[in-house]
């Protein structure tokens, strides 16, 4: 089952379920998903739903930083538990040490040598751990390797 036919089970099942808080969650994901695929004019497979939803995730930390700042403590919960609900579509995360031997891994097989070939570097990784892995984490790392 794909990911956006299990999305959009899952909203059916919210409905049914009369869970409003998780049906308005999974129908604003199923509402960015339809948007690209209009925008694009495409039908978006699993790695661009990830894309959506990593998306989706990362404004709704912004949202929480900000309601958290203003002191909105109600508004900030409410954006969590749509983190928690988009999140659990996202696949599993690599840890540290995963993401160091994938680094190391792509310096040995693109001979990368210096800062200059960060930029090449990161195209070779970017495909094998989008979704997978922080990408802010892996340009840490990439960066510590081509340092060192």
């Amino acid at each position: 089952m794909s990911l956006k036919a299990r999305i959009t089970e899952d909203m059916k099942t919210a409905m049914k379920a009369k869970d409003s808080a998780r049906l308005a969650a999974t129908r604003l994901l199923l509402a960015a998903i339809k948007q690209r695929e209009v925008d694009e004019r495409i039908e978006l497979g699993d790695a661009a739903v990830t894309a959506v939803i990593e998306k989706l995730v990362k404004q709704r930390k912004d949202s929480v930083a900000q309601y958290l700042a203003a002191g909105r403590q109600e508004l900030a919960d409410a954006e969590q538990f749509e983190i928690g609900v988009l999140s659990a579509y996202l696949p599993e995360k690599m840890g540290s040490d995963e993401i160091a031997a994938a680094v190391a891994a792509a310096v040995a097989e693109t001979g990368a040598k210096g800062p200059a070939d960060m930029g090449k570097l990161m195209g070779a990784l970017k495909p094998r751990l989008a979704g997978k892995a922080d990408m802010a984490e892996v340009s840490r790392l990439v960066k510590a390797a081509l340092a060192g």
